[in-house]
């Protein structure tokens, strides 16, 4: 069933029945009443998860989801309804129940007529979907992943790996008569190690993935760059020392670092935050934000790339979106009815976790553009400071842009120069204040492995991001001695 035979189109109306006919009644119904939109969202979702600990495998699971929402939109008023039951009459049901919750005064409209295709991206056709490899095979992978990373370093004392895989088939119909359907493969593998040595146990991780063949991991035996990061990482931070408290100087290396961009900065340019006045951004476009070497972009163009979509999650093609230009605010990420609220242009941000949430505007692939310095003349130009190159969890305040991140790999930089290994470092800062901090910018862009799934309002989905080597002259460090 690989996504260049499947036609996604045809997939509903064949497995269960339907027809655009129905469509149209469908979306008449939600529309029985004054509204300005109605959609229907499709879902059929097949996952497999497969995790090895203590060199076995400890857990197994493999599912199947379905489902249908109806989407009723009324000014500011959204109504939205599903059932876990493709059908025309549980469909009409959704429809006059998200019709109740989003319902203004009545008036007429003309009838709804579905058939008119979206020209959608074609990003990540495969020969073969990833959920089709025989779990056996990836069984395989994983032990020969316990054993290669024990044979890294001898105080390697546990292995944790996991492999996902997923084939997603949408279908969208709107009000606006349009139809749009995908399939969306998705994979992921993870290696986690735990070090012990010098009284003392760490941690290190490695993974990535996307919209892939499963083979990705095996050509040119890709896993084992996964388990050379992660356990390099554990047993460096065996090695590490207390990490110095106080503002200092905070380089972030290239890729998986980004991710300080996407939740610091990316949350507060999404289209609801900023149409609601609840963002450190509202208001702001024109303005100077950022530091004149920023350019901060969102792509869900990107081919196989984990945070990419033909469409996003109300049919509407993704695109490549300029949110900073060289410091200035340019515009913000948008779903359909902020973009309506706001008289904005759509960007093809709506995206949902499943057919049982509404679509808000989200991130695909957030990252700022390269810049003219190499990075090794970065490090030079500081004479005490940090070098964060990955992080772990961190928090952020969307209305303030302040932030708490914990770096999981990091070093001291003194006289220019990258010297010892440092745990315990916590970042502390202000999103918007830490842009215009940025003084050199590299020219290593790097985008993430493949590892990002972000979180919003209870809602998770794929994401990327990625950076180029920076600088920024000030920030908190959060340590354990001044």
């Amino acid at each position: 069933m690989a996504n260049e035979l499947i036609q996604p189109d045809k997939f509903f109306l064949n497995r269960f029945g339907l027809s655009e006919r129905a469509f149209e009644k469908v979306l008449d119904t939600a529309l029985e009443r004054r509204a300005d939109y109605a959609d229907i969202y499709f879902e059929w979702r097949s996952n497999e998860s497969i995790n090895l600990e203590d060199s076995m495998v400890n857990r197994t699971a493999k599912s199947v989801n379905q489902g249908c929402g109806v989407r009723v939109c009324a000014q500011e008023r959204t109504g939205y309804a599903y059932s876990d039951e493709i059908t025309v009459d549980r469909m009409r049901l959704a429809a006059q129940t998200a019709r109740m919750i989003a319902e203004q005064s009545a008036g007429g409209r003309q009838p709804v007529t579905v058939g008119q295709p979206v020209d959608r991206h074609d990003l990540y056709a495969l020969s073969t979907l990833p959920l089709e490899v025989e779990a056996s095979k990836k069984v395989a992978l994983l032990e020969e992943i316990d054993r290669a990373a024990r044979a890294y370093d001898p105080r390697i004392k546990n292995v944790m790996a996991s492999v996902a895989t997923e084939t997603k088939i949408v279908l969208m119909a709107t009000s606006e008569g349009k139809l749009a359907a995908d399939v969306q493969p998705l994979c992921r593998l993870n290696v986690t190690v735990i070090a012990e040595g010098n009284g003392t146990r760490q941690m290190g991780f490695f993974g990535g993935g996307g919209r892939l063949e499963y083979d990705y991991f095996l050509d040119g035996e890709r896993w084992r760059e996964f388990v050379r990061e992660a356990a390099r990482q554990a047993i460096v931070n065996l090695e590490a020392v207390d990490a110095p408290a106080g503002e200092m100087v905070v380089v972030l290396g290239p890729g998986w670092p980004g991710i300080l961009l996407h939740e610091a900065i990316g949350h507060g340019l999404e289209g609801d935050f900023n149409r609601k006045g609840a963002s450190a951004f509202s208001g702001r476009i024109g303005e100077q934000v950022a530091s004149p070497l920023c350019t901060v972009v969102d792509d869900g163009t990107l081919a196989h790339r984990r945070g990419s979509l033909n469409v996003d999650d109300e049919g509407t093609p993704t695109s490549r979106t300029v949110l900073i230009e060289r410091g200035i605010l340019r515009g913000y990420l948008q779903d359909r009815l902020n973009a309506r609220l706001m008289n904005m242009p759509l960007t093809g941000n709506g995206r949902r976790e499943s057919f049982a949430h509404m679509p808000m505007p989200r991130m695909t692939n957030t990252f700022m553009l390269a810049g003219d310095s190499a990075p090794e003349d970065i490090i030079r130009s500081v004479d005490r400071g940090i070098y964060a190159a990955s992080f772990g969890g961190g928090q952020v305040d969307i209305t303030n842009g302040k932030f708490v991140f914990s770096a999981s790999e990091a070093y001291l930089i003194e006289n220019g120069r990258l010297t010892r290994p440092i745990k315990g470092a916590t970042l502390i800062g202000n999103g918007p204040e830490v842009l215009r901090r940025v003084s050199m910018v590299g020219c290593d862009l790097q985008l993430d492995a493949g590892i990002g799934t972000c979180g919003k309002d209870g809602q998770s989905v794929p994401v990327g991001v990625g950076l180029p080597t920076i600088k920024i002259d000030a920030i908190t460090v959060g340590g354990t001695h001044a």
